[in-house]
């Protein structure tokens, strides 16, 4: 079992990185926040479950179901050991389930970085796709963001959503 709380939350993102992806269904970690403050690679904000001294905290997800060999190769998109660490976490599944799954947790952070609006939008679609509470999704959004100076990052990373894929026609 693996729980996404960011931008794999998205299954089209997930399934990109691991094929063998399957979604079980909705999930909470109690106890951690959703905060965009991991340092990324490419210098912008990422998602981070980070644990809270409050029992209230909760951070929303997808559980999916991948094949244990297929860890490695998220290991390696989410850069284990390089600024998140791959744990294992106990999550709540409606309505009193609990299932023990991996995730990533933020080993390097800094509050001042901001997510790129590509990203906050690949969280958003996931979080959308799971119909999670509607106040978290508008937390979410509420996130601000910063452009990416690397125009074609951006339509690289949102080309795996079909509607981006439409070629522009012209009208006679």
């Amino acid at each position: 079992m693996y729980f996404a709380y960011g931008s794999n939350m998205a299954q089209e993102r997930l399934r990109a990185r691991v094929p063998s992806a399957e979604t079980v269904g909705v999930g909470i970690l109690k106890g951690y926040e959703l905060k965009f403050h991991k340092i990324g690679k490419d210098k912008s904000g990422k998602c981070d479950a980070s644990k809270v001294n409050n029992k209230q905290g909760e951070v929303y997800g997808v559980l999916y179901s991948v094949l244990r060999k297929e860890l490695t190769l998220l290991d390696r998109y989410e850069g284990a050991g390089y600024g998140y660490e791959r744990q294992t976490v106990v999550v709540q599944r409606p309505p009193d389930e609990e299932v023990a799954a991996e995730t990533y947790l933020a080993t390097r952070v800094d509050a001042a970085f901001r997510p790129f609006d590509w990203y906050r939008e690949h969280v958003l679609r996931g979080a959308r796709a799971a119909n999670l509470p509607d106040s978290y999704i508008q937390a979410i959004a509420a996130t601000p963001t910063v452009d990416d100076p690397d125009t074609s990052r951006r339509t690289r990373e949102m080309a795996i959503y079909p509607e981006w894929n439409v070629s522009p026609t012209s009208e006679c």
